[in-house]
């Protein structure tokens, strides 16, 4: 009997790994590619990245991280909100940013100090080819300068079970006020 071919997935993993070699590849990484593969043939991500390396001096990434530009906003700060509807901008009218995605595997412990040594890793918004320092998009609209910050670092936590469901969460470093209904 044959054995059967690899999955869509498996030979995903497998070409992600540097060199193709399966040795070189650590759990974190092999986690990052599965969810990297998620959010691209799922949830409709582009521009997806795996970071190894954080890219602040001095400062070590505790496990790899994946970044990408998302097919709609993720999260709306509450003050941008204030301000979008004071200017009566539309979301759909404000540019997309990149976000940081923590790839994790639901029997992994986290705890607040593990969180922080991830924020302490890790700029506000994830660089990327074609955006200026602040890491924001440049566009056309004019709304760009509605937001000089997004509300400090934030990430989605990308929480892996057993049975390769992926479940994401919004984390943010530190306490953020509610959103005003």
């Amino acid at each position: 009997m044959e054995n059967p071919s690899p999955s869509a997935l498996t030979s995903f993993i497998e070409a992600s790994k540097p060199g193709g070699d399966s040795s070189g590849q650590s759990h974190h990484q092999a986690l990052a590619a599965q969810v990297l593969h998620n959010l691209q043939y799922q949830h409709d991500w582009t521009e997806l990245r795996i970071h190894i390396q954080s890219r602040i001096p001095g400062i070590q990434l505790p496990k790899s991280l994946v970044s990408g530009l998302p097919p709609h906003r993720i999260y709306v700060h509450p003050d941008e909100q204030i301000g979008m509807l004071k200017h009566n901008i539309q979301e759909k009218d404000v540019p997309l940013e990149r976000e940081w995605v923590l790839p994790t595997h639901l029997q992994e412990r986290w705890s607040l100090r593990k969180f922080a040594e991830v924020f302490d890793g890790i700029n506000e918004i994830p660089s990327a080819v074609g955006q200026d320092g602040e890491g924001r998009r440049t566009d056309s609209t004019g709304v760009e300068g509605l937001r000089n910050k997004r509300g400090g670092k934030r990430l989605l936590l990308a929480t892996v079970g057993d049975d390769s469901t992926i479940v994401y969460y919004v984390v943010h470093d530190g306490i953020v006020k509610p959103r005003q209904n």
